[in-house]
């Protein structure tokens, strides 16, 4: 395990200056509720296509799998309106299964009862929830699927896809991307990034590694290094800009145990995973973050022959080094 002194989160060295041989195109705009920043090889695509196919995949995201939108096809599953799953919410529950069964059951997306009333999802969160009475419906026990639909054991089941969904949205621009004749491309929302082929010099693509110091609320101001990525997608979990101050003053981070409905306790402050797509960097970054330091970094050892992790931990006892890094990716 090699020492290191700063903390590690994704943000994109995207094509500040597109020139070479190719012609690439840049867009960047708000989408998801937060941000988006393209570059693609393309002919006779304008940056204004770009951001109308972004608008598009927008417009599915929030009409299928946001917690946010309360006419979305989740919220009205949650709500028990409806129990039919579209093609979108099928893949992310396929994935998130596959993520809870390597996880041993500390990943699950039934946490939404959870998330809520700490305050991370819709609406506002509590000071000291009632746990034990939440955990009575929260588990992947408490529903199956019969031909495309959800079927719950308890009405109160409700589904949160943050962990994942944002990778998803990723996963569908870079598809969306490749329909339009894309080759060589990198996606980037909110963090968490696609790529494909090369960037403008004809070179792998450049992610920087931000400083996720706390108090950094702005990916690619302060970076600590950058990797190399293609034909890959790479997400970061972390809990140094996803929490809240209680009433109490204890700091809240957004990361929830599904075995104790209480934020995760563990040395990984942050887990950057790179993958074969977004949709699963995704969640197995968040549950690295729920499994514990010791837990993630035996798992990423036995998976990383298809998935490369770049952990930062909080220095053991006795040590004088400010953090440590476990990493299988390649330097």
């Amino acid at each position: 395990m090699k020492r290191f002194s700063t903390l590690a989160v994704i943000s994109v060295l995207l094509c500040i200056s597109c020139t070479g041989t190719k012609k690439y195109v840049t867009a960047d705009g708000m989408m998801i509720g937060t941000t988006f920043h393209i570059c693609a090889e393309l002919d006779g695509v304008s940056s204004a296509d770009i951001r109308a196919v972004m608008m598009h995949t927008d417009s599915v995201a929030r009409a299928s799998y946001s917690i946010f939108d309360e006419g979305s096809l989740l919220s009205r599953i949650n709500r028990n309106e409806t129990d039919s799953l579209d093609e979108h919410l099928m893949r992310n529950f396929a994935v998130a299964d596959d993520v809870w069964a390597i996880s041993g059951g500390r990943y699950d997306i039934t946490v939404k009862p959870l998330t809520e009333a700490w305050g991370f999802a819709a609406g506002r969160g509590e000071s000291n929830p009632d746990t034990d009475s939440l955990l009575l419906f929260v588990g992947r026990d408490k529903w199956h699927l019969e031909n495309g639909c959800v079927v719950k054991s308890d009405e109160r089941v409700q589904f949160d896809l943050n962990s994942i969904a944002k990778g998803y949205t990723v996963d569908m621009a870079a598809l969306a991307l490749e329909r339009m004749g894309a080759e060589n491309y990198i996606v980037e929302i909110g963090g968490e990034v696609r790529c494909r082929g090369v960037n403008p010099s004809g070179r792998p693509w450049r992610v920087g590694v931000d400083t996720p110091y706390e108090g950094n609320m702005s990916p690619g101001e302060s970076m600590c290094g950058t990797v190399s990525l293609q034909d890959r997608a790479l997400a970061t979990s972390g809990n140094y800009r996803r929490f809240h101050i209680d009433a109490d003053g204890r700091r809240i981070v957004h990361t929830i145990d599904p075995r104790t409905g209480h934020g995760a306790v563990s040395r990984l402050l942050s887990a950057t995973v790179a993958a074969a797509d977004c949709t699963t960097a995704d969640a197995l970054a968040t549950m690295f973050m729920v499994v514990g330091d010791e837990e993630a970094v035996r798992l990423a050892v036995s998976m990383r022959d298809s998935v490369q992790v770049f952990f930062v931990l909080a220095p053991g006892e006795g040590t004088d080094e400010e953090y440590e890094i476990f990493s299988t990716m390649e330097e």
